[in-house]
């Protein structure tokens, strides 16, 4: 594939749909995307309303994530005490990851601890416990998601996605069209037949 249309899937680790959509996207689009995080929260600023997490559709949503994975063959979803976490640090270390490679990595690794094995990512230790078994050096991680540079280019990011058209996650970028959910990878997945078809 042309790596200018390779797919880009947009993502926060605090969000249950996009592990559904991660675990999947490689087989579901037949390539590896491009794991781009992003804060969820500053989407939500930017449209006006926040997650169904903190509405009274919190028990509904929380038992349709939990069916999408038993349907989608994947692990039962263990939920991280005192969910939704705040994923800032955990973002800003996935945003380090990718810099150094090893994005696709992380995002998987990251959100298998997290609603596969229950754990908090608002806690650093959590966040080593990724990175460790990666080759990354949690010293080195710990400084950079305090550095200017990291945390300005995952706002950077975010602000570039809501302008791409990005309302929440997760999304799927190719060629510049978007598919908002993980139950939208199926679509995304033929838009990708149908432009390998007409090379």
């Amino acid at each position: 594939m042309d790596p200018s249309q390779q797919p880009i899937l947009y993502y926060d680790l605090g969000s249950p749909y996009a592990y559904l959509a991660a675990e999947r996207a490689d087989t579901v689009l037949g390539h590896t995307p491009l794991m781009q995080p992003i804060l969820v929260g500053g989407i939500f600023v930017e449209r006006g309303f926040g997650s169904w997490s903190e509405t009274p559709q919190r028990e509904q949503g929380i038992a349709e994530v939990e069916a999408r994975a038993e349907r989608y063959g994947l692990p039962p979803l263990r939920w991280p005490e005192g969910w939704p976490n705040n994923t800032l640090k955990a973002m800003r270390a996935a945003t380090w990851a990718g810099g150094r490679g090893e994005g696709h990595r992380f995002a998987l690794a990251a959100f298998r601890r997290a609603f596969v094995e229950g754990a908090d990512l608002s806690r650093l230790e959590e966040i080593f416990a990724v990175a460790e078994p990666l080759g990354l050096d949690p010293d080195e991680l710990a400084q950079a998601i305090e550095s200017t540079e990291i945390k300005s280019a995952l706002r950077k990011a975010t602000e570039e996605a809501w302008a791409r058209g990005v309302a929440g996650v997760p999304c799927i970028e190719i060629a510049g069209e978007i598919f908002y959910g993980d139950d939208r990878l199926y679509a995304a997945q033929e838009l990708i037949e149908n432009r390998s078809a007409e090379v």
